[in-house]
């Protein structure tokens, strides 16, 4: 968009990338959940390359010409940001182990078929992660690498979970505190997990990293709330998508700038946007 547009300021530039940033929040993703966290925060994250390229070079056609370039190699970083999560996983992935997953997430999928393929041998247990039930998919992309799955119902978890040594997860977004905004039933299951002394992992790429501060379901992005309830045979039918699972019930953070603890996800969103 930049190389195409006719703007001639910064300002004008601004204008135009916060327009296209509102056309991708109002996207739909079909057979997703809303992405509207991680558009949102990888578009503030770009904004923030614009003001500083904007201050650093006073010449607007070498100023846009930079964007450029910056912006190809932020799409390139967030094509190997996967590659760099699985390999920062690996080490936390050991033969004998099993790994409890909750509905599907590619970062996740990546990171255990990294460690299938480096030779570890250990099974996963999939929570069906109703309502899309995308377990299915996580079980399936699972089991085309070779490893051992079993699926449980979401209400199963405290079942099993003695038989669990980890919880590894996805996140729609990682939030300024080091919670996670993620698919519903993440909390339910970091809450069963820290009660039974079990690691509870989040992998996620540092685009992610979003500057909100919800402090229970109530505080979520709009996109992410929940909607009225559907109606069948005279009862109400609540299906929130997504909840906030707080710091307090996360272990580690394994993302591509490395290994974090939740209290340092406020130190890098300052090095990102600061």
């Amino acid at each position: 968009m930049i190389k195409t547009s006719g703007a001639s300021t910064i300002m004008e530039l601004e204008i135009l990338l916060k327009a296209a940033q509102e056309q991708l929040q109002e996207m739909k993703f079909e057979g997703q959940r809303s992405k509207v966290i991680q558009l949102t925060a990888a578009c503030e994250l770009f904004a923030r390359h614009v003001t500083r390229t904007a201050l650093d070079i006073g010449d607007f056609e070498a100023c846009k010409q930079r964007l450029i370039e910056r912006g190809m190699r932020f799409a390139e970083q967030a094509d190997v940001s996967r590659a760099v999560i699985a390999e920062n996983a690996r080490p936390f992935v050991r033969d004998g182990m099993a790994i409890l997953v909750h509905g599907y997430s590619n970062v996740v999928c990546g990171c255990l078929q990294h460690a299938a393929k480096s030779g570890v041998r250990f099974k996963v247990i999939v929570t069906q992660g109703q309502p899309e039930c995308d377990g299915f998919k996580t079980a399936s992309t699972l089991q085309e690498a070779g490893i051992p799955v079993e699926m449980i119902l979401d209400t199963a978890v405290g079942y099993v979970i003695q038989e669990v040594d980890m919880v590894l997860t996805g996140a729609a977004g990682v939030c300024e505190s080091g919670g996670i905004i993620n698919k519903i039933g993440t909390f339910q299951v970091a809450a069963i997990a820290k009660e039974a002394k079990k690691p509870f992992c989040v992998a996620s790429e540092s685009y992610k990293f979003c500057r909100l501060y919800p402090l229970s379901p109530t505080d979520l992005p709009d996109a992410e709330k929940e909607q009225p309830p559907r109606v069948e045979q005279g009862i109400k039918i609540r299906q929130p998508p997504s909840d906030f699972t707080p710091p307090s019930h996360i272990t580690l953070l394994l993302t591509d700038i490395g290994v974090l603890t939740p209290s340092a996800v406020s130190d890098e969103l300052i090095k990102l946007y600061y």
